[in-house]
């Protein structure tokens, strides 16, 4: 490893891990304190005051292969390498024959892509399988700091470290166990690859239309900087402490919508009114198609069209504030949302507007949302499946009178509420987060 002094650049400066995880996540934990609802996260100059005293900020140029931010006690240039040279394993598992039907309650746990977080597991529905299917998948048995990468999807590039909750288990097809040598901890290959360097390396191979996912190949070619062991458990160790609060805020933000959810299920299953068709109380309007070219990453409105999240920004909008809106085609088809600001709906959206009169919109709103799942049993279609306005309009809503929806939707949007208000808190927290993997890492 090349040890060419580097006094250009300025160095981190912690007294203990206490003031390490803190410095990090002040913002957001005064935030949660205090009980506000919006969140003010510090701007880049405060962030480098707060953590460090950054080269960019003071106008240094680091030299040679270093980071920008430092623990104050290490020196010299960081070794270049492949990921091929620091692992001794590099493979992923497959799903047993049968695939959920030989899942258990109990057993080895068997872990998927939708356990793997960006730095932490997730593990509130991880299956499990018995010890006839791990023998036969032994080969993939997982050991305490794996490191585990999803590989397929659209999770692709998620990673995380095998704790000892399942030491033991398995993984499927869609999970590569990453298992690092003696030149490497873990944990920094683990936080090494969440950095945007990493990411942006993983999407460079996922070029086409097939993207079929990611190789064994292509991952032990990922490019990568390394400290010597010390400092890479010293900066282990700070991402380590903002990784387990992320997490525990992914829990909290969870179980509030899982609260929500069992609530939603017993309110409307008691409540008593009448039952109409959707198409009998308001108006459903598919959206208006706009070419892609004319998106931008940013702007006044979004687009919704289909799918679960924006798929850009367009200078006009078509649908006012408060309106729901429903997928009408792909993947996401059937997914319900209360939009608060005036958004353009695509041609893969429906709204829900002009309601009558004894209907509250934010009952409707609930109610749709309880009942999402059988509004996604509706898609037809295989290839791109989607939503016939017809089955929709046919939909029945149970509607008690405006006093009762009223009461409903205020005590349901109160808990709604509290989870965007978790949510606020844990994106802090992640900014946070990806300006630390920014600066500390090259």
């Amino acid at each position: 490893m090349t040890t060419t002094k580097n006094n250009e650049h300025k160095k981190l400066n912690f007294s203990n891990e206490r003031e390490q995880s803190q410095a990090c996540l002040n913002s957001a934990e005064h935030e949660k304190n205090q009980g506000r609802k919006v969140l003010n996260v510090p701007n880049k100059q405060e962030q480098n005051q707060t953590c460090s005293d950054s080269a960019e900020r003071e106008g240094l140029s680091p030299k040679g292969n270093v980071p920008n931010l430092r623990f104050k006690e290490f020196q010299g240039e960081w070794e270049k390498c492949k990921l091929g040279d620091l692992t001794a394993k590099v493979g992923s598992g497959s799903t047993p024959k049968g695939g959920n039907a030989v899942y258990t309650s109990a057993g080895h746990c068997f872990v998927r892509s939708q356990n793997v977080g960006m730095g932490y597991l997730i593990l509130d529905d991880v299956a499990h399988i018995n010890d006839g299917i791990h023998q036969k998948h032994k080969a993939t048995e997982l050991k305490e700091d794996d490191v585990l990468l999803n590989i397929t999807g659209a999770s692709i590039g998620r990673t995380a470290i095998a704790t000892k909750e399942i030491e033991g288990g398995n993984v499927n097809q869609h999970v590569c166990i990453i298992r690092a040598n003696s030149k490497v901890s873990p944990k920094f290959l683990c936080n090494y690859i969440q950095t945007k360097k990493i990411q942006n390396y993983i999407q460079s191979l996922q070029t086409g239309g097939s993207r079929e996912g990611l190789n064994f190949e292509q991952i032990r070619s990922f490019p990568i900087s390394l400290p010597n062991m010390a400092e890479q458990n010293k900066i282990a160790q700070l991402l380590d402490k903002l990784n387990e609060r992320i997490a525990t805020q992914n829990k909290i933000i969870e179980d509030l919508k899982k609260l929500k959810s069992a609530i939603s299920e017993n309110l409307f299953k008691a409540v008593k009114g009448d039952v109409v068709i959707l198409c009998e109380i308001c108006e459903i309007i598919k959206g208006k198609q706009i070419n892609g070219e004319f998106l931008s990453e940013k702007g006044k409105y979004y687009v919704m069209n289909g799918g679960t999240e924006p798929s850009g920004y367009y200078s006009d909008c078509n649908v006012e504030a408060n309106t729901i809106s429903i997928s009408e085609g792909g993947n996401s088809c059937g997914y319900v949302q209360f939009n608060s600001s005036p958004f353009w709906s695509g041609g893969h959206c429906y709204t829900i507007q002009k309601l009558a009169e004894n209907v509250d919109n934010m009952y409707l709103y609930h109610y749709l949302k309880s009942k999402e799942d059988a509004i996604m049993k509706l898609r037809i279609g295989s290839g791109l499946p989607n939503i016939q306005k017809k089955d929709l309009a046919m939909f029945k809503i149970k509607l008690p009178n405006v006093e009762q929806q009223k009461s409903i939707s205020t005590f349901l949007s109160s808990l709604e509420r509290k989870a965007e208000i978790e949510e606020f808190i844990q994106n802090a927290m992640l900014k946070e987060k990806q300006y630390l993997l920014q600066q500390m890492f090259i």
